[in-house]
Formats: C-alpha cells, sequence, structure tokens
C-alpha cells in the first residue's frame, strides 16, 4: 500500500508501535488482522486530513470515540474533517474509534487504551452508565479532557458538554405533533435506539411533559433498545404495530427510520405524522421523499467546532471562554432544508 507518511506518524495516527507498524507495511507477519486493519485505517484518515491541514507547528491529537449508527457516526466524521482547516492557531489531528453498538465492556477498555496511550483530548458519545463514567474519570485523571458531544454524561468527570437542549427539543417534537394531528384520533409511537443514552432518555421526557400538558388523550407507545439499526428496529415497530391498530404517528427519538417506515408500509398502516432528529443520509432521503413531516437537527459542524475548541482552550492554546450555550434547534420541512442536504 503506497503512501507518503513516515512510519513514526503512522502509528501516532493508529495508536500502535513503531514496530507493529513497520511488521504490516512489510507484510512480516505476527500481526492480527484487526491490528492491520487499524494501520490501514491510519493511513486512509492522515491521507484525507493531509489535504485539509499542514501537518507542522502544534498539532493537537484528539481522539473521537462514538457508540452510533452508522450514518451518523460518518457525519461526524464528515463534519470534523470540513472544521479541520479552521481550527487555529494550532492543528488538530483525529483518531476514530466508531462502533454501532456491542458490550459496555468493550467501550470502556477503548477509554482505558487511549488513557494510557496519551491524547490531547476525547470527544465522546457513549451510554450514561456507571462503567463509562469511571472511565471518563480515568482519562481526566491522567490528564486527557473529556467533551461530551450529542449526549452527555453529567455526573462524569467531562469537562464540558456540546449539544443541543434535548428536553426542549423533545417538548418541539410534541408541539409539532400535536398541531399537526389535531382532532384526528391516533396513538403516537416512541422509538429510542437505547434507554441508556441521556440525550434520548431527556428528549423522551420533554415529549411526555408536554404531551401530557397539552394533549392528555393522546396514548403514547414506546418501543427502545432496537440501536437504531435498521434490523432491530423493524422487528420492534412491526410488533408494536401489530399490538395496537390505533398507531398513527411516530417520533423517532433514536433513529431506524427507513426500517419503521418499511414496517409501516409491510402491514399497510398510515403514518400520519413522524418527526424524527437529525439530518444524516437517510432522513434527508425519507424528508425529500414527504415520507417524514419534520426532522429537529443541528449543526453537526458547530458542534465539532465547539468541542475541539473546548479541548484547546483545556491546553492554553486558545484563551478562556464563557459557559457554552446549547446548540439551537432547526426544525427541517421538505421545503427548508439547507442547500448542502438538497444537494446531496
Amino acid at each position: 500500500m503506497g503512501h507518503p507518511f513516515p512510519i513514526r506518524e503512522i502509528a501516532r495516527q493508529a495508536g500502535l508501535s513503531e514496530a507493529t507498524v513497520d511488521r504490516v507495511l512489510n507484510g512480516r507477519g505476527g500481526v492480527r488482522e484487526s491490528t492491520a486493519r487499524e494501520v490501514h485505517q491510519a493511513i486512509a484518515d492522515l491521507d484525507r486530513q493531509r489535504t485539509q491541514v499542514r501537518l507542522v507547528g502544534r498539532t493537537f491529537m484528539v481522539d473521537i470515540v462514538m457508540q452510533a449508527p452508522e450514518r451518523f457516526t460518518t457525519a461526524i466524521r464528515a463534519a470534523l474533517e470540513a472544521e479541520l482547516p479552521a481550527l487555529h492557531p494550532a492543528v488538530l489531528r483525529s483518531r476514530f474509534h466508531f462502533r454501532e453498538t456491542g458490550p459496555v465492556g468493550e467501550l470502556v477498555r477503548t477509554l482505558d487504551r487511549i488513557a494510557r496511550r496519551g491524547s490531547q483530548g476525547v470527544i465522546l458519545k457513549a451510554p450514561d452508565v456507571p462503567e463509562v463514567t469511571a472511565a471518563v474519570g480515568r482519562l481526566e485523571a491522567a490528564g486527557i479532557p473529556v467533551v461530551t458531544l450529542v449526549t452527555d454524561l453529567p455526573a462524569s468527570a467531562r469537562l464540558a458538554y456540546v449539544g443541543i437542549d434535548d428536553r426542549a427539543a423533545g417538548a418541539t417534537a410534541a408541539y409539532l405533533m400535536g398541531q399537526w394531528l389535531g382532532d384526528r384520533p391516533g396513538n403516537i409511537l416512541t422509538s429510542l435506539s437505547s434507554g441508556f443514552f441521556r440525550n434520548e432518555e431527556e428528549r423522551e421526557m420533554g415529549f411526555r411533559g408536554v404531551m401530557r400538558a397539552r394533549h392528555p388523550e393522546r396514548t403514547l407507545v414506546e418501543i427502545a433498545e432496537g440501536q437504531g439499526l435498521d434490523a432491530t428496529q423493524y422487528d420492534l415497530v412491526r410488533a408494536a404495530l401489530e399490538r395496537d391498530p390505533d398507531i398513527r404517528a411516530v417520533y423517532s427519538i433514536g433513529g431506524g427510520n427507513i426500517a419503521t417506515l418499511q414496517a409501516f408500509d409491510d402491514l399497510g398502516r398510515e403514518c400520519a405524522v413522524f418527526v424524527a432528529h437529525d439530518l444524516d443520509h437517510d432522513n434527508t432521503r425519507l424528508l425529500r421523499e414527504h415520507r417524514l413531516s419534520a426532522v429537529l437537527h443541528h449543526d453537526l459542524r458547530q458542534d465539532v467546532r465547539e468541542a475541539c475548541h473546548t479541548v484547546m482552550r483545556a491546553h492554553g492554546a486558545l484563551p478562556p471562554a464563557g459557559p457554552i450555550l446549547p446548540s439551537a434547534i432547526q426544525v427541517v420541512t421538505p421545503y427548508n432544508m439547507p442547500p448542502q442536504a438538497t444537494a446531496g
């Protein structure tokens, strides 16, 4: 695999020893297949980032650790790499640790490896469970600042949270749902990817609070633990629809919306109102096709920029700033989609 990067640079990007990288590049064997993939991924990341930044001067290596569906982590990677040229005065490099699902122990081991080998910062999207909170404490003890992105770990030693006010987002979804359903009868399906993500829990509470106050006659039917993945989501939604013939609207808190709509279609059921979150690739297409009523969105590039700036401030590369305000919630319909979405 041809490349212009020194072994030292590849080793740093991959978080491996130079000897291991040398064995992979020269085909000497004795290396696990997963380790070889990490080396080749590091070269691919360096190649992409080389076109965006000058690899000179003070460099911050930041680890992006996320448990989320691939469609969301792809959007995060694109947002970060689009922001790299503007992250002055320092140069920022990133290592990505993405997974769609899996045992909490694997996520904790990833965080502990980062604590051992060192990093200038961790940007984290993870379940709010005690094991992860403890791992964040070990990172902070090692002098590695942690910024939570999209979903918070408020009981942890994280430096800051960057994202929307999720209770306000859930309340907004309830307001839209009530307006658009009007006097039509029907129950509402609320769908979470997992009960362990703080942002989803907050959205659900905001939604329920407003629905209870403004539309107490509506029944809310909850499903959870689909992980935002289409295969598991389809089965959960179909089972809920078969149990309850009165479901006619969806508030999708955790994703898997293609599968949700497929379940409605396969049972010949109408989804009168569908409110979702995030303009990822799937939701952009569904919104353009008028399969979604609205998407509650926030600017991922702005969020990623703020997270990176927070890490840089922790190292004195930027002057101190005031408290981080919640990101603006955008209500996106098929008629006001951002230019980058309509062109996608």
